[in-house]
C-alpha cells in the first residue's frame, strides 16, 4: 500500500510502506535542510528520524557557532587559510568557497525566517552563532510547513537497493511497533556520526548507523582516521562545549596548576596528565559579574549541572575527564564523489556529519562552527543533488524488487547488544590507545574488534525489543574497525590523529585515505591536488 506524503504521517501505523521522491534519514540541521531543499523542487518528501526531529541530536541541545564570513574578498580568503595548515593541506578551496557562499545565504534566510539573532551596540545582527533549541525548532517548523512527511522515532536500520541503486530503507517504528519501508528515488543519509555512547550531550543517539548503511550499499569513506576527538567535560556531567574552558585552569588534586594545560596544546597536556591522575579546572579567568553574565547567557546548558549540586565553577574546583566525541567532531564519513555530495552508491547522497568534512576542514576538527556549516551545505546541496536524481529516475513503485543491502546469514546468532557496546567503548575510549596511537595499541585493538565484527556481523536480535540496539552495536563496532585501519595507515602526525610513535607531519602523506568493504576492509589513497593547498602554504 503507498499514501501520498502529506496522508502517509497520520496512517503509518495502518501501513507499512510510502512512496516518495526523495527519503532523508536523520533530522538534524543536514536532515532538516536537505528535506527544505528537496521539497522546494516540488518533490515529495519523507523524513525519518531515529529520535524527534528537532529535539535529538548534538545541534538541539546547546549552542553552536556558524563559520558565517560575508562575502568580501580578504575576509573569505582569511576564513579559508585560517585552518590550512592545522588540517595538513587537506582540504579543497573548492569545496570551501560553495560551502561558505551556501551558509552565508542559508544563515540570511533564517534570519529571514524570524531567527532571533542577537544585535551589537549599532543594532547590527550577528550571525555566527545558534542557539540549538530555538534554531531547530524552527528548522521543523519550516521543514513541516514545506509539506514534508515527517516520522519520528522511526530509525532507518536497512538501505535498499535494486540493481545496485539505493531505492529506499526500512527500519522500526519505535512508538506503534512493527516496521516501515519507505521506496524512494534518491536517499539523503544525515543520520550524524559517532560518539559510541559516550554520553556526550546530545550524542547518544549517534552511533555511526549511516556508516554501516552506506558501505552495506557500496559507499566508500575518508577520514575515519581523523576521528579521535575527545571533548573536555565535567565529571559528573554530559556536557562537552568547551568553548568557556578558554576562562579556566587546569588543576591537579592539589590543587597545583597544570603547566601549559591552557594553551593552545592544553588537551594534549590534559589528555596526558589523566593517564596517572585526576584533573580539575576552575573557570578562574572570568574575572567580573559582567564577563560570568555574558557566558552564562552563551552557554546556558553549561551552568545547568553546576546549579543543580550547588558548585560555583568560577570560584570551585570541580573534577573533568574527556569524553569521546569520535566522528561527531572529527572530519570523517562517507566519500563525496563531488559538489552533489553523492556517494559511490548510486541514487545515495550523505550530507552534515555522515559526509567527510576533509574537503573544509582536512585533519583538523572545524568544532562547532565549520560543522554547523557544513551541516548547512551539504544537506542544501544533497537534498536538491537527490531531487534531480529522482526526477531522472523511473517511476518508483510496489513494482522494485528491491532488497536489503545487507544479508542475514541463515546460522545467525543472538547476541546481547550491551555487551558488544562495551567491547567496543573498551577499545575506542581509552586514551592510550585511541588518543596517544601506536601502532602496537591499534594493532591489538583492531585484532580485537575484527574478531568481535566476525562474531556479531550476522547476529539477530532476541526479540523486538532488541533490533535498534544492536543494529546499533553493530554500526559502532563497524565504525571503530573503520577508523583504527585508517589510523595504522597513516603514518604521521597530522590534524587530530596523533601518532606517538610517527610524533611528526609528513609532507609525503599529503592525501587522504579511502576506506572501503565491510568484512575485508581495505584502504587507497587518493591525493590531493596540488593547487588545492599550493598557494596557501606558499
Amino acid at each position: 500500500m503507498s499514501l501520498p506524503p502529506q496522508e502517509a504521517h497520520s496512517a503509518i501505523s495502518s501501513t507499512s510502506e510510502i512512496i516518495s521522491d526523495v527519503l532523508v534519514i536523520g533530522g538534524g540541521p543536514a536532515g532538516c535542510w536537505a528535506a527544505l531543499e528537496a521539497a522546494s523542487t516540488k518533490a515529495r518528501v519523507v523524513l525519518v528520524d531515529k529520535g524527534y526531529c528537532g529535539s535529538s541530536g548534538a545541534t538541539a541541545s546547546a549552542g553552536t557557532q556558524i563559520w558565517y564570513v560575508p562575502p568580501d574578498p580578504a575576509e573569505r580568503e582569511a576564513a579559508m587559510a585560517s585552518r590550512e595548515a592545522m588540517g595538513g593541506y587537506l582540504s579543497e578551496r573548492a569545496w570551501m568557497v560553495p560551502v561558505l557562499e551556501k551558509t552565508f545565504e542559508s544563515v540570511n534566510r533564517l534570519a529571514d525566517w524570524g531567527y532571533p539573532f542577537p544585535s551589537d551596540d549599532k543594532g547590527e545582527q550577528q550571525r555566527i552563532s545558534v542557539q540549538g533549541p530555538e534554531y531547530m525548532r524552527l528548522l521543523r517548523r519550516r521543514v513541516k510547513n514545506a509539506g514534508v512527511t515527517i516520522l519520528d522515532h522511526h530509525p532507518a536500520t536497512q538501505l535498499l537497493t535494486d540493481g545496485g541503486a539505493v531505492v529506499g530503507a526500512s527500519g522500526l517504528r519505535r512508538q506503534e511497533g512493527g516496521q516501515w519501508t519507505v521506496r524512494a528515488g534518491a536517499v539523503v543519509l544525515a543520520a550524524g556520526g559517532c560518539a559510541f555512547m559516550s554520553k556526550a550531550l546530545g550524542c547518544d543517539v549517534l552511533t555511526g548507523d549511516g556508516y554501516l548503511m552506506g558501505v552495506e550499499a557500496g559507499a566508500e569513506l575518508s577520514g575515519m582516521e581523523f576521528s579521535s576527538a575527545y571533548a573536555i567535560s565535567p565529571a559528573f556531567a554530559s556536557i562537552t562545549k568547551t568553548a568557556l574552558y578558554r576562562f579556566g585552569q587546569f588543576y591537579r588534586k592539589d590543587h597545583s596548576l597544570i603547566d601549559g594545560a591552557g594553551s593552545a596544546r592544553g588537551r594534549s597536556i590534559i589528555a596526558r596528565t589523566l593517564l596517572s591522575e585526576p584533573v580539575y579546572a576552575r573557570l578562574d579567568l572570568a574575572e567580573t559579574d559582567e564577563v560570568k553574565a555574558i557566558l552564562r547567557r552563551a552557554q546556558p546548558n553549561f551552568f545547568v549541572p553546576f546549579d543543580r549540586r550547588g558548585i560555583d565553577p568560577f570560584t570551585e574546583f570541580f573534577e573533568v575527564k574527556l569524553r569521546l566525541e569520535g566522528t561527531v567532531r572529527g572530519t570523517g564519513g562517507l566519500r563525496l564523489t563531488g559538489l552533489d555530495c553523492a556517494t559511490t552508491a548510486p541514487g545515495l547522497y550523505a550530507a552534515g556529519d555522515n559526509a567527510t568534512r576533509e574537503p573544509i576542514c582536512g585533519g583538523f576538527t572545524g568544532g562547532g562552527s565549520h560543522n554547523a556549516a557544513w551541516a548547512i551545505s551539504t544537506g542544501s546541496f544533497a537534498g536538491a543533488a537527490a531531487a534531480a536524481f529522482a526526477r531522472g529516475r523511473a517511476n518508483v513503485s510496489h513494482t522494485h524488487v528491491a532488497r536489503p543491502a545487507a544479508w542475514a546469514s541463515k546460522n545467525a546468532i543472538t547476541a546481547d547488544p550491551q555487551t558488544i557496546i562495551r567491547a567496543v567503548q573498551d577499545e575506542v575510549f581509552p586514551l592510550n590507545i585511541n588518543y596517544f596511537r601506536t601502532h602496537t595499541g591499534l594493532s591489538a585493538a583492531l585484532e580485537r574488534l575484527d574478531q568481535l565484527w566476525q562474531e556479531i556481523a550476522d547476529a539477530t536480535a532476541a526479540d523486538e525489543s532488541q533490533v535498534l540496539p544492536l543494529r546499533q552495536a553493530q554500526a559502532m563496532t563497524a565504525t571503530a574497525r573503520f577508523m583504527y585501519r585508517a589510523a595504522l595507515a597513516r603514518t604521521e602526525t597530522c590534524g587530530m590523529h596523533r601518532r606517538d610513535d610517527f610524533p611528526n607531519q609528513d609532507p609525503e602523506q599529503r592525501y587522504r585515505l579511502v576506506v572501503c568493504g565491510l568484512n575485508t576492509i581495505t584502504i587507497r589513497t587518493e591525493p590531493v591536488k596540488p593547487s588545492d593547498y599550493k598557494e596557501a602554504a606558499e
